[in-house]
């Protein structure tokens, strides 16, 4: 997968960065040097093209996702971190995702197809990956979720839906709301630095 490694403190976790819909490898780096100026960082480009955008697994239509898709990319995206950790000498149990949209979506997704797939999640804006599967076991994990009560893409209640199916899987989910849509607003990027800091510096 294209992408960018950066080497950090070596006892600090590897930021795992995925990019919304259209993005790039380069567009979460600024968060996550906010969140954890001396992580290591994990930047991938998702490897699906939707007209020209780069995405991390194909969709039928807005919000309607191709789940033979996202199971084929989740699972090539979860031995795709093994081998990285091999590359590049970071410790695969020590990884944290940051996903914003269709990023969010795939790491929402390592979460309900593996136990163990990272040691915490911070989501921005995910939906429910799948539904009507059961879940592996998510213990203690902690996952933040960031939500606009006003998200024409993301509704309220999936974002509810999606922290009570993580939390029956015994993940710790906190999820901080937004006034605003679909966007990524410098306040929940705080207020995820603020959940990492109490956890993990």
């Amino acid at each position: 997968m294209k992408h960018i490694f950066r080497k950090g403190n070596p006892n600090k976790p590897t930021l795992l960065l995925l990019h919304g819909t259209g993005g790039s490898e380069e567009d979460l780096i600024p968060i996550a040097e906010m969140i954890d100026s001396d992580a290591n960082i994990l930047s991938l480009r998702g490897n699906i093209s939707e007209n020209g955008m780069p995405r991390f697994f194909k969709r039928l239509a807005e919000g309607v996702f191709d789940e033979e898709d996202l199971i084929k990319q989740t699972e090539h995206l979860y031995d795709y971190l093994s081998e990285a950790s091999e590359t590049y000498k970071f410790d695969r149990d020590n990884v944290i995702a940051i996903g914003y949209s269709n990023g969010a979506n795939i790491a929402g997704s390592l979460l309900f197809h593996y136990t163990h797939a990272l040691k915490a999640a911070i989501l921005h804006h995910p939906m429910v990956p799948r539904r009507g599967i059961t879940l592996p076991p998510q213990p203690q994990v902690p996952v933040f979720i960031g939500a606009g009560l006003n998200d024409p893409i993301c509704p309220k209640q999936e974002s509810q839906d999606l922290e009570q199916l993580l939390r029956s899987q015994g993940a710790e989910v906190n999820v901080h709301w937004e006034e605003n849509g679909h966007q990524l607003t410098r306040t929940e990027i705080l207020a995820a630095k603020h959940w990492y800091e109490e956890r993990f510096k």
